[in-house]
């Protein structure tokens, strides 16, 4: 990876709300909006990888004063050029480390995107980076899929999750590691293009314990938004951590 943008450079940014088209409708963001404006109620809310908007955007319209941390330039460009983008303040970071001014009501990190930090260390830096700029009541959000290993018979690494006549998707993984990588092949005239981001998948009671070391302690977990019930058949979980009130 060389690009300064990481894995959201200019040629991603370009076309992200396109090719994430689903996760920018209605139903896909007015519930995560509704949660995190509850938790913040009149505070501040503050987004790790606010990208181009999709949930900084309308949490700001609901009147909650948002911050974002993102890494790609490109990205934030793409959020820059919308319509009451002149309500959230960006600062260019990683999200792992990188600190902003003020404490905030609620902390959150959507859409599988704790799963960019490679490492378990980067993972815990950030669950500690939330609750440093947490003030005390204040939540830390996750939403995050479930290992999907149940899929992969013995002897195979890859599963698919995107077959169509120009495009095809997969995601391999390194059981030993937690590794994992999201392939995306697509047909441009006549050629194959390959594109493929490197991911580290991570349980939910592994994300229960760094929150631990990082003085935060679960406060909910559900499977969705809209709050279904966690269970064993879940896919995802939205998670919900508080820094205690001392």
């Amino acid at each position: 990876m060389e690009d300064e943008d990481g894995y959201f450079g200019e040629e991603i940014a370009a076309t992200y709300d396109e090719s994430s088209a689903a996760m920018f409708r209605p139903e896909a963001v007015d519930p995560a909006v509704d949660l995190l404006a509850g938790l913040a109620r009149d505070g501040r809310a503050l987004e790790f990888a606010s990208g181009t908007g999709r949930i900084a955007l309308p949490l700001a319209r609901r009147g909650i004063p948002v911050h974002g941390i993102d890494m790609s330039r490109a990205m934030t460009a793409r959020l820059r050029a919308k319509p009451g983008s002149d309500a959230v303040d960006v600062t260019i970071g990683d999200f792992a480390t990188t600190r902003v001014p003020g404490t905030f009501a609620v902390a959150y990190l959507v859409f599988n995107t704790i799963n960019n930090l490679v490492t378990q260390d980067a993972q815990v830096a950030c669950f500690h980076n939330a609750a440093a700029h947490l003030s005390p009541g204040g939540c830390f959000v996750v939403e995050v899929g479930v290992p999907d290993l149940r899929r992969l018979p013995p002897g195979q690494d890859a599963v698919p999750f995107e077959i169509g006549p120009t495009r095809w998707a997969f995601d391999t993984y390194d059981v030993t590691t937690q590794a994992m990588s999201s392939h995306y092949v697509k047909i441009v005239d006549g050629r194959a293009e390959h594109w493929s981001v490197p991911f580290r998948y991570v349980w939910p009671a592994e994300l229960d314990l760094m929150a631990r070391l990082a003085g935060l302690r679960l406060r909910d977990r559900w499977e969705t938004w809209t709050r279904e019930p966690f269970t064993a058949e879940s896919r995802r979980h939205v998670s919900v951590w508080e820094k205690p009130v001392d």
